[in-house]
């Protein structure tokens, strides 16, 4: 027991390094299986129902069934989540990053099934979806039920999760530095080295078990094409910049689409999507699924001006209105097939002109990044993920220039920040990840708290006194029905000293006396700094409950600890 106490307090602590590595490590294990368990569910069970055993092949289904199978997967996944809770059940990357905003990156059990079985039948289904997202919110789930099994403190936690989101994304796209990336970027929205390591470990764990299972070649197998002339440059920046356009198109839809939704029943949304989706695969059945298959003719120049088009207009919607209107799954796999279908229209007008420039493939998988890193607002993770996913590193030079562009394009030409903080603000919260922040969140009360206290009566003895200023606290503890009090020690000694009181009424001698706050034990400084500001209290003791009507009180946090923890980080 001693020992666990004392690995609590070392993660609560900024020298956590090796600890959080092994976590990190387990970590990656168990979402890869995870993964696996997801993966294999939902390929499957396409593979059982669609011509070819293909899990792609919803073009070679009849329109009707196209139709049938989107609306009664809405319909089902609307009745599901309403009669599940009667306050509706946030999933995928936005429940995460609200998780580690408000509740220190403490996911439930509860949303994590609803998004297993959710997003299963969404991508069953056909609706216009990926799978990434959802797997993020089933990695950075897991990673936070290991921590809080062990119970770590939430600072780990929050490192845990970060972990989990990473082996995820490597674990799904076979993708390990992309998700390291990506964790970085977008779910921690930090750089930090006791980060780093700890995700490292977890993305390649995640990434060696799942390749135990599934293929380990890149999802798109290409040829090796090179940019064949600089005078190719101007005309990729323009392409970084419409489909930066296309990216603010996008995320300023499903921002609508997402306030929309807010005011019709869950189920009815939910409805309304797979409907909405099953009719605009009449005309595009491309657009159903995760839709790799077509990410492939497109590379390989098989589609042409018209049909891309039609594509971008339809998958663009049919998007939106999916994840506006809470379909239970991501929109990664979605932005690489729009960047995609982007980037071969751009390849088949130069190729019209000339034929002296690079391959329509090279242009449709800088779309890819493009899209990806302006949607997001990721643009490393975009650039790692192009080259891994292609396995061309010729493709690093022209995809910096393209993802920087398109990224510059969504940013500053059409003020867009990421889809996922424009959904996040669209529903009301705020992703407080200012600098204090950061530093704050990654300490745990349990490594700054002062334990030198004893708890005692607001009316006391001599002698009881005298023999609590034998323990040498440094803090007083008075019990009362309405509120706990915090005193300084030094008051009640210099009483003793200049008075010979036999009763002392430590609520009316000169002292200095603050009102006390609860806060947990697995807490972070930035949540007990949250609990000072949203209370009258001056103070907090840290607590960990026992049982259902008791807590055991741990040490004290004062504004003047934080404050004083925050100057010593800083410098």
């Amino acid at each position: 027991m001693e020992y666990l106490v004392r690995t609590r307090v070392l993660l609560a602590g900024k020298q956590a390094l090796f600890a959080l590595s092994l976590l990190g490590l387990v970590t990656g294990i168990v979402v890869g299986l995870v993964i696996i368990l997801f993966r294999y569910s939902t390929e499957y069970t396409q593979m059982s129902f669609l011509p070819g055993a293909d899990p792609e092949n919803y073009e070679a289904v009849a329109w009707q069934s196209r139709l049938l199978m989107a609306s009664a997967g809405g319909l089902f996944l609307g009745l599901l989540f309403h009669f599940v809770s009667r306050v509706p059940l946030r999933v995928g990357v936005i429940h995460v990053l609200e998780r580690l905003s408000y509740h220190e990156g403490n996911l439930p059990l509860k949303n994590l099934v609803m998004q297993f079985i959710g997003a299963g039948v969404a991508i069953v289904s056909g609706q216009s979806i990926g799978r990434e997202g959802p797997c993020v919110h089933l990695g950075a789930g897991s990673a936070s039920l290991l921590g809080r099994y062990l119970h770590l403190p939430n600072n780990s936690i929050r490192t845990l999760v970060g972990c989990g989101a990473a082996a995820a994304i490597a674990a799904s796209f076979n993708t390990p530095l992309a998700g390291v990336i990506f964790a970085m970027e977008v779910i921690l929205m930090e750089y930090t080295i006791t980060g780093f390591t700890p995700v490292i470990l977890s993305a390649v764990s995640a990434t060696v078990v799942c390749r135990l299972v599934f293929d380990a070649e890149p999802i798109f197998t290409v040829q090796a094409v090179n940019l064949e002339s600089f005078l190719e440059l101007p005309i990729i920046v323009l392409m970084g910049i419409l489909i930066g356009a296309i990216a603010a198109g996008l995320i300023r839809l499903t921002r609508a689409l997402t306030k929309l939704g807010l005011k019709i029943d869950i189920w009815m949304r939910m409805t309304l999507a797979g409907v909405g989706v099953g009719v605009i695969a009449i005309v595009s059945p491309e657009i159903m699924g995760i839709g790799y298959d077509t990410v492939d003719a497109v590379i390989l120049g098989q589609l042409g001006i018209a049909a891309l088009l039609l594509l971008i207009i339809t998958k663009l919607f049919a998007t939106a209105l999916c994840v506006g209107f809470s379909i239970p799954a991501g929109l990664i796999g979605p932005a690489i097939f729009i960047g995609a279908l982007a980037g071969g229209i751009v390849g088949k007008l130069v190729e019209m002109f000339t034929s002296d420039f690079s391959d329509v493939g090279l242009y449709a998988m800088l779309g890819m990044g493009a899209m990806m890193g302006a949607t997001l607002q990721a643009p490393l993770a975009a650039l790692l993920a192009l080259l891994e996913l292609t396995g061309n590193q010729n493709i690093i030079f022209p995809g910096m220039l393209v993802i920087v562009s398109a990224n510059l394009a969504a940013r500053e030409l059409f003020k867009c920040d990421s889809i996922f903080l424009s959904q996040f603000t669209g529903i009301g919260l705020d992703y407080r990840n200012d600098p204090i922040a950061q530093s704050l969140r990654r300490i745990g009360v349990e490594s700054v708290m002062n334990k030198a206290y004893v708890m005692t009566e607001p009316v006391i003895q001599r002698n009881v006194a005298i023999s609590h200023l034998k323990e040498a606290p440094d803090w007083l503890i008075i019990r009362r029905e309405e509120g706990n009090l915090l005193m300084p020690a030094t008051d009640l000694a210099r009483h003793l000293e200049e008075t010979d009181d036999e009763e002392i009424v430590l609520l009316e001698i000169p002292a200095k006396r603050r009102q006390l706050a609860k806060v947990s034990l697995e807490s972070t400084l930035q949540h007990a700094q949250q609990q000072i500001n949203d209370t009258d209290a001056e103070a907090l003791y840290v607590t960990r409950k026992l049982g259902p009507s008791a807590d055991r009180i741990y040490g004290i946090i004062t504004q003047e600890d934080i404050e004083k923890h925050y100057r010593i980080v800083s410098h």
